[in-house]
Formats: C-alpha cells, structure tokens, sequence
C-alpha cells in the first residue's frame, strides 16, 4: 500500500458521515436543524446526551482508526498526513457537500494515537473551559491551542508538532463562525436546545 494510498484511505475514513447517518435513521437531519453542523455539539441539542456521547466515540474513533492504519501500512511520517486527511474529511466530507462537522473529536482520535498525554492535557483544559462557560466552542478551541503547546512540551517528534499545528488551525477554520457569536453574545450554551 503505497504512503499516497493510506493518506487516501484516512481522508476516506474521516469523511464517513457515521454521526449524521446515527440521527439520521431517527428522523433528525442535522444539515437542516439546531446550528445545521453534523458534529457532537449539535446532535446534543437535537438528539440528547446518550446520542451525543455515542457521536463523540464514533468520531474519536474515525480519528484512530485512520492513524492506525496508517501506522500498519505507511512509512514514519505516514500516520500524521493520514491523521491530518481524517480530520479534513471529516470537516469536508465528499458524502456531505464538503459540509461536515469541525474535526475536534476526530483530531483527539488522531493525536490519542500519536500523542496520548497532549490529548490528555488537551481534554482537561477542554472540561475545564467548558464547564466554566458552557461554551463548546471555547473549549474546543482552547484544546486545540493546548494540544500544540503540549505537543511542543513533550518533546514529540516534528512531524507530530506540525500535525497538531495544522489540526488545531483546521479546528479553528471549523469554528470561524463560533468566533462571531462568541464576540456578539449570541453563541449558544452547552445545553441550549435547538
């Protein structure tokens, strides 16, 4: 399987609209209600918290599965690109109308196998904003800052501190919007409903 191959085949695995297809049989079209973003955040308002940690695991595993692969197939650098293809599939699903969710998950998939302390870090500093806000979106970003911090921390090899650089500016172009409604006042809570 050749090194262009496996990066393929984690843009593949990450563009696998699992959590839109989870709602979907129930009725809900998470394109057309709450903030119409397929991710985690939205499947919580429009389909409840069970729903939503069920989302979050298939995501988180999309992530893994795609660097796992890459791991058993590619060469050293591999398994960062193909991490890298996962979470832009995921943002840009070809599935989708290049209309996805915002890779956070995905990416902790992702560096929970390259880099499993920075995630750890990443997932505290997550929590913590979030429950100090009850804004998904600020703790989403403020991961994404810490998983490059730790990263760079930690010693990790390059190829992993330039993949956590581009997945956490992937995960903020995700959260663009977010940025606008946080700055207005009219971002929505954790446990707003749609």
């Amino acid at each position: 399987m050749t090194d262009i191959a496996v990066v393929a085949s984690g843009y593949v695995i990450g563009s696998l609209p699992l959590t839109f297809l989870l709602v979907r049989w129930r009725g809900v079209d998470l394109r057309r209600t709450g903030s119409g973003n397929v991710g985690a955040a939205n499947v919580l308002r429009t389909s409840g918290a069970a729903t939503a940690v069920v989302a979050v695991c298939v995501d988180v595993a999309k992530g893994a599965a795609a660097v796992l692969v890459a791991q058993v197939a590619g060469g050293s650098s591999t398994p960062v690109l193909a991490g890298g293809a996962a979470i832009a599939g995921h943002i840009f699903p070809v599935w989708l109308g290049f209309r996805g969710g915002k890779g956070v998950a995905t990416a902790a998939g992702v560096f929970s196998v390259l880099a499993p302390l920075a995630v750890a870090a990443a997932g505290v500093v997550f929590c913590a904003v979030v429950l100090s806000t009850r804004y998904v979106s600020a703790g989403s970003m403020a991961g994404a800052g810490t998983l490059v911090t730790a990263v760079i921390v930690l010693g990790a090899p390059t190829p992993v501190v330039v993949g956590a650089v581009a997945a956490a500016l992937m995960v903020l172009y995700g959260h663009r919007g977010n940025l606008g409604r946080l700055y207005a006042g009219t971002e929505r809570r954790i446990w707003d409903r749609s």
